[in-house]
């Protein structure tokens, strides 16, 4: 592990490389003590400085979902990160693809919770009576940190979590099975990506139910109102200026972004 002085100024360089768009030396080999239980903390670091600044936390992302990611990162299980009001933009948004190192999109469902959820032992039929509605979304994900990373690297640095555009049809947990719901991504009019939600751990609620359970070993809880993306069900695709993402979800609906 790192001390706490190390965890705090780890959490400085990443903000700082956030605001300058320039990404820093990993901190694995800035610190190679660097422990997951000390990314976190940096993370929560950055997260509280977010909110001094006039941010408000609406919610969190879930990241390597998917056994290949897991076993790339050398994981056993997914990792998360947080959401401010300030990273959620409507369907339709044109973002400036300066703002960001190098980012790309990833295919999700997001969950609104309609109660609280507590740890731990929730399940997946607990996360679908909790959830007042799933929508689609798209995740921004980028680096503030150069590559390759570590995991370590990966969760200090928020889970990668840049942006997330939410749009289409809103729908109550129980009105669609939501194991199945199909999506394609298109990137300037060509489908680059297309995917089912069951390629999240078998059923996305199953990754707000992990979330659910992690959070209370810390002692907290998943609250109502929260936006909780469940987990990327498509490979990640590269966004450059002048790119127009459209994700098409059928009876879902469908969620465009254009980067200038």
């Amino acid at each position: 592990m790192i001390t706490e002085a190390e965890r705090r100024a780890a959490a400085a360089a990443l903000i700082q490389a956030d605001r300058d768009r320039r990404p820093i030396t990993q901190l694995s080999h800035t610190y190679p003590d660097l422990e997951i239980v000390d990314a976190y903390a940096i993370q929560q670091l950055w997260a509280a400085e977010r909110v001094a600044a006039g941010a408000r936390l609406v919610g969190h992302k879930i990241g390597l979902t998917s056994r290949a990611m897991q076993m790339a990162s050398q994981m056993t299980e997914p990792d998360y990160g947080f959401l401010t009001d300030d990273m959620v933009v409507g369907d339709g948004a044109t973002l400036d693809a300066s703002r960001y190192f190098k980012p790309r999109l990833e295919v999700e469902l997001a969950f609104v919770l309609g109660a609280d959820l507590h740890g731990p032992n929730l399940r997946v039929h607990d996360v679908l009576r909790a959830t007042e509605y799933v929508v689609p979304a798209l995740e921004v994900i980028d680096y503030r940190t150069e590559v390759p990373r570590s995991i370590t690297d990966t969760i200090a640095d928020n889970a990668a979590a840049a942006a997330v555009v939410v749009g289409g049809r809103v729908v109550r947990p129980m009105d669609v099975d939501v194991r199945w719901v199909a999506a394609t991504l298109s990137k300037n009019g060509v489908i680059e990506e297309s995917g089912v939600s069951a390629a999240v751990m078998g059923h996305p609620a199953a990754g707000i139910a992990w979330l659910g359970n992690k959070l209370a070993a810390v002692g907290e809880h998943l609250k109502a109102g929260q936006l909780l993306l469940s987990g990327s069900f498509t490979r990640p695709v590269s966004v450059e200026p002048n790119t127009v993402i459209h994700a098409d979800y059928g009876p879902l609906g469908s969620i465009g972004v254009a980067f200038r």
